[in-house]
């Protein structure tokens, strides 16, 4: 999430410190029928039809979806993958398997097909690199690797297609299900959204946490279960540092634990996103987004020094105690709601104002009793969510393993550089245009921030800190050379 999405969902949250709906206002028995038959026309199974009615059900309550800061207290401390003295138990992969959540089309960088289809390194996109570290992985444990994708409607097709080439996979139902829907909430009657323009726009994404009912609906969980799979782990598509761990597989069985979360490390450049937190109450794990902030708890949910871990979003689930959850709560779990305010065309932003009523993956940390967390090294946290991610991936501050997972190049020791490009290199497309001839060398770049119009030529080298300038209108050329030193200084390139 950038910047400035971040402002306007904390301008949101300021406005939205209730789940919703006063309790003079309509009640869950006139409302639910009309959600029910819209769903069930739409040919939703059970599970997320049910999820959802949960969600629908937190906000007609009326209930809060704030996670005040006295109702949390701070996590002082966990378990480091580096310092477990754990030996890695290869049997278990047999009954392991991996899954990649592929949903996202990449909107936010100007894409219209899945971004795990972007190309990486050396003509690898994030699809090829996973599927060849699944191979590597089999090859190197002489063992067979259950591998699975959590699609979406808009990226099932395309990746399918593009992964037709490593049939060892798997393929159709075995390798891939595809995540729900929801109804778009009307915001000011809660009734369900209608788009007669466009009857697409009143459905959106449930978020990830939809992964949960999408096992339980599709059937995946049952087969999985059936096959005598126990354990997942699973990551996002775009994390190409997420890669099968023995070392943590072997820990998390050995936990015994339902649930586990790998945790990193907050530093100032993470601090609006959300962190990991003690329940009060209960005393377990809970994950508090920046969505479930109330505003006046806004700088203690910034401060690094108490909420020292975020979620990487690498999940290891026992799958017994996934379906025992589900059969304690009616066939749904009860993670916390999110609720975001959109309009029903986000286009036009005179539309219809919406609520959508989202879930997150992590959240179940606090819904499964004896979850617990380990700390990793960053380097199994790399995902790619804007063109200045891209850009510093392609460059030679990665670099491929044999294993083709992608690391930092030791020189960075664990340090990524930090690129920010001008606002007009958004897109993928657009930020090509700039190096023509490949990415730049940054692996002795601290820090690298384009401003303007500016192409790169074939060599160019940055080092430290760096600014380039074209001030002027249209593209300005910069030579291949290097450009700022070790000094510590910042080094401005105007062109």
């Amino acid at each position: 999430m950038d910047e400035e999405e971040v402002k306007a969902k904390m301008a949101a949250v300021a406005s939205q410190g209730k789940a919703a709906a006063p309790s003079a206002g309509p009640s869950m028995e006139s409302l639910w029928p009309a959600y029910e038959a819209k769903m069930q026309a739409e040919g939703l199974n059970s599970a997320a039809i049910a999820a959802f009615k949960y969600n629908f059900g937190v906000l007609v309550s009326g209930q809060s979806t704030m996670i005040p800061e006295s109702a949390i207290g701070p996590v002082e401390s966990l378990p480091e993958l580096d310092s477990l003295a754990v030996m890695p138990e290869p049997s278990l992969l047999a009954s392991t398997v991996i899954l990649k959540l592929n949903g996202g089309l990449g909107t936010g960088m100007g894409l219209d097909k899945a971004k795990s289809l972007l190309e990486v390194s050396d003509g690898n996109t994030f699809l090829d690199l996973i599927a060849k570290q699944i191979e590597s992985m089999k090859a190197s444990n002489s063992t067979d690797l259950k591998f699975m994708l959590m699609n979406s409607f808009s990226t099932s097709q395309d990746t399918l297609e593009a992964l037709s080439k490593y049939p060892d996979l798997g393929m159709g139902d075995d390798l891939e299900f595809v995540q729900n829907k929801a109804p778009k909430v009307t915001k000011s009657d809660l009734t369900p959204a209608t788009w007669l323009a466009n009857p697409g726009h009143e459905w959106c994404p449930p978020g990830h946490g939809d992964l949960y009912p999408a096992m339980l609906g599709s059937g995946t969980l049952e087969k999985l279960l059936g096959a005598g799979f126990k354990y997942m782990f699973v990551s996002n598509s775009d994390n190409l540092g997420a890669t099968m761990d023995l070392k943590l597989l072997t820990y998390f069985v050995s936990t015994k634990a339902p649930f586990m979360m790998e945790v990193a490390i907050r530093t100032d450049a993470d601090k609006k996103g959300g962190h990991l937190a003690k329940d009060n109450k209960s005393g377990g794990l809970l994950l508090r987004e920046v969505a479930q902030c109330p505003d006046e708890d806004e700088k203690a949910f910034q401060d690094v020094s108490k909420y020292k871990y975020f979620n990487t979003n690498n999940l290891w689930v026992d799958l017994v105690a996934l379906k025992a959850i589900f059969e304690a709560n009616n066939g749904s779990i009860p993670l916390p709601v999110m609720t975001n305010e959109k309009t029903v065309d986000p286009r036009d932003k005179k539309s219809t104002k919406v609520l959508q009523l989202e879930t997150a993956m992590g959240a179940a940390i606090g819904c499964f009793e004896g979850a617990t967390a380990v700390v990793i090294p960053r380097s199994r946290f790399a995902p790619v969510k804007t063109t200045n991610d891209l850009m510093a991936l392609r460059s030679d501050a990665y670099m491929l393993t044999e294993d083709f997972r992608i690391t930092l190049a030791p020189e960075r020791n664990f340090v990524p550089p930090n690129v920010k490009l001008d606002g007009r290199y958004k897109f993928v497309d657009a930020m090509e245009t700039i190096m023509p001839f490949g990415a730049p060398s940054l692996i002795g770049c601290k820090s690298l921030m384009v401003e303007g119009e500016v192409v790169f030529e074939a060599d160019v080298v940055f080092k430290g800190t760096v600014v380039v300038k074209n001030g002027g209108e249209g593209p300005k050329t910069l030579a291949g050379g290097i450009y700022g030193d070790d000094s510590g200084e910042k080094i401005t390139v105007e062109l």
